[in-house]
């Protein structure tokens, strides 16, 4: 489990391929040294898991369908990544519920630059848009966000400076494909009310009166 509060966003040192898998190969040391094989990191919000470690180098294998569903595909070495490791039980929570289990790839549609927030477009597509809320959350390459603006396939947000400074997201221009999650909260409402049938029905059947 994540909080969408990124921790760094650090270069990729290098990717190959063996075997069917994409080795993606980080240098954490930046951000502790408590790591260890098997723990699992977001990266681009994305949930891999330490496959090898030496030092503060850190390697993870991203299997084809997680190379499909997401951006990772595309990355080289020298690509800016946001990287979070996983909450620890009882630390502060920030962000918002996060599980790394990317929903699809959205692209950035239009950046609106003003002094003091940028406004970005997302072209999510109706279905992605259609499980978000207007004020609700979302995860944007491992960035938790609130969504400012819904329309039927596209979300906007307002990233202020400093988001911009320690995320990818000041390497964002038009056309850049992002990760998207929505909010797990609202997909599991979403499912129950969707397996209920007919909500009027069961508000009806609720003992609720029109």
């Amino acid at each position: 489990m994540f909080t969408g509060i990124v921790e760094a966003a650090l270069d990729v040192r290098s990717v190959s391929d063996a075997a069917g898998l994409r080795r993606i190969t980080l240098d954490l040391s930046s951000i502790g040294d408590d790591l260890k094989l098997g723990d699992s990191v977001a990266i681009n919000g994305c949930c891999l898991t330490v496959a090898s470690l030496s030092g503060g180098r850190a390697g993870f294998d991203a299997i084809p369908e997680t190379l499909r569903l997401t951006n990772l595909g595309a990355l080289k070495a020298g690509s800016i990544v946001n990287i979070e490791r996983a909450l620890i039980a009882g630390a502060r929570f920030d962000g918002h519920f996060v599980q790394g289990h990317v929903d699809g790839v959205g692209e950035v549609g239009a950046i609106t630059e003003g002094a003091a927030e940028w406004r970005i477009r997302i072209d999510c597509g109706r279905e992605f848009a259609a499980q978000c809320i207007h004020k609700g959350s979302v995860c944007l390459d491992g960035v938790s966000l609130t969504i400012a603006e819904l329309d039927t396939s596209s979300l906007t947000v307002a990233v202020i400076p400093h988001t911009r400074k320690v995320t990818n997201i000041g390497q964002w221009q038009r056309g850049t494909r992002v990760n998207l999650e929505a909010d797990m909260i609202g997909k599991y409402v979403r499912r129950q009310l969707e397996g209920a049938g007919d909500l009027s029905e069961l508000l009806r059947d609720s003992g609720f009166k029109a």
